[in-house]
């Protein structure tokens, strides 16, 4: 942080392959009313002409625009990079697929201010060709053990719908490398353990792109015990944040996503995760009895397992004999 700016809002955006949005994602911060915004982008090693863009935008904006380059370390690193480059006092977060309403900053900056807060959120809107609720969507006002719950039931919020004060980002010291594919719920989580004050702006201002992505280099298993490795760590750490629960309910909370996307993976027929997902399942969540034909089956080795689900599938397949 070279240069220090009380009026200024750091825009951090991590890049890796994304062309066909990414001059889209610049102009939405270029384009935002609020007059003091940067933007730290870090290309993370992509292939796809997103370099070209990236430094055709930034020699075009040079006064506006910061470009950094990693070589494929992920976007937690690039965050993390972006944020050692970023002079303002108010750090936001846009993916280089995602865009903002023209008034987000702005309108978030002003309720962060009238409070003060110190995180300012905002509704938001699925886009895209993957999105498979493109309704709006507006969060409820809650303070800081309220928005820890409700992250716990329902998931976090887009990354993107917030505005926070950059001495709560140090404080957490940026993003952690623990959980790669849960980072947003793990930043989110330690975040509220500090009981930030919140403030809410009941406008949709964040769009968040969905589309297939191809191939996954992390297995939905992984992602899945990330997530869960976050809550779990978050009650573990914070026990006072979690104590108004009865044990029953923050068990469900915790692990009930296991048996949930297990099921998923089961019909999306990504065996080798159901397995993996419905074994953690068994030893940590609240099944029921109904549950315990797939959770038994788990316990077998992986090549019995596929083999087993292979015959079951080829049996509801085949045609009745009369």
């Amino acid at each position: 942080m070279d240069h220090f700016d009380p009026a200024l809002i750091s825009v951090v955006m991590p890049c890796h392959n994304a062309a066909p949005y990414l001059e889209e994602a610049v102009a939405s911060v270029l384009g935002q009313s609020y007059p003091h915004v940067e933007l730290i982008a870090v290309d993370d090693g992509s292939t796809d002409g997103s370099t070209d863009i990236l430094q055709r935008l930034a020699a075009a904006h040079p006064e506006r625009i910061t470009l950094i380059y990693q070589n494929r370390s992920g976007p937690f690193a690039a965050r993390n990079q972006a944020l050692a480059h970023a002079n303002g006092n108010y750090i936001a977060f846009l993916d280089a697929d995602d865009t903002w309403h023209s008034d987000a900053l702005r309108l978030m900056h002003a309720a962060l201010e009238s409070v003060p807060a110190d995180v300012a959120y905002c509704g938001w809107q699925d886009i895209g060709i993957a999105a498979t609720d493109p309704a709006p969507k507006i969060p409820p006002p809650l303070d800081a053990r309220q928005a820890a719950v409700h992250f716990l039931e329902h998931g976090v919020w887009p990354i993107n719908s917030i505005l926070v004060r950059r001495h709560l980002i140090d404080e957490l010291r940026g993003f952690s490398e623990r959980a790669p594919t849960a980072m947003d719920d793990d930043l989110w989580l330690r975040m509220l353990a500090r009981q930030p004050h919140l403030v809410r702006v009941p406008d949709v201002l964040a769009y968040r792109r969905l589309y297939p992505r191809g191939d996954s280099r992390i297995p939905q298993w992984q992602q899945v015990f990330d997530a869960v490795a976050v809550r779990r760590d978050f009650a573990r750490h914070h026990p006072e944040r979690v104590a108004h629960l009865p044990p029953i309910r923050l068990n469900a909370l915790l692990y009930d996503p296991l048996l949930r996307e297990a099921y998923r993976c089961h019909w999306r027929n990504d065996t080798e995760s159901a397995r993996r997902l419905f074994r953690r399942a068994f030893r940590k969540a609240n099944w029921r009895a109904g549950d315990l034909k797939h959770l038994v089956a788990s316990l077998l080795p992986a090549p019995l397992y596929r083999s087993l689900v292979d015959f079951v599938t080829r049996r509801r397949s085949a045609p009745l004999v009369r």
